[in-house]
């Protein structure tokens, strides 16, 4: 069952803070960043970031036959900085997997093809022989 996260701006209150339309804005905004990214995470990441939701019993969350529903604009700050950390670790953590699986297929390509094997070990014994 996928989760659905949304925002809304009627949900963000100004509760006598003083809160500029500008800072409700970019509030927004981040909140519909954190949803996008969230929403295209794998559905284990997904787990995972209901699992830091859950652990919060501010949380509302709202569950039909169509997923898990979690109004992100009602949430804490902490909470919000919680899923900006796991978000980052996951984003990190992908693109050092990346990393890697390019650096594994560059090796690949260049030591465990035949075609270069021959290749390699032609051009050492020409570059030896003279």
């Amino acid at each position: 069952m996928a989760a659905t996260y949304y925002t809304s701006t009627i949900d963000i209150k100004n509760d006598g803070d003083n809160i500029s339309d500008g800072d409700m804005e970019a509030e927004l905004a981040q909140l519909n960043k954190i949803r996008e990214t969230i929403e295209n995470m794998s559905k284990f990441n997904q787990i995972e970031v209901l699992r830091i939701l859950t652990g919060n019993k501010d949380v509302i969350i709202n569950e039909n036959k169509y997923g898990i529903h979690i109004n992100l604009s009602e949430l804490r700050p902490q909470i919000i900085e919680d899923l900006l950390v796991y978000i980052n670790y996951v984003t990190t953590q992908e693109i050092e997997l990346n990393n890697i699986e390019k650096q594994k297929q560059d090796y690949k390509n260049n030591y465990f093809l035949k075609d270069n094997k021959d290749n390699t070990s032609n051009t050492i014994n020409n570059k030896y022989a003279t």
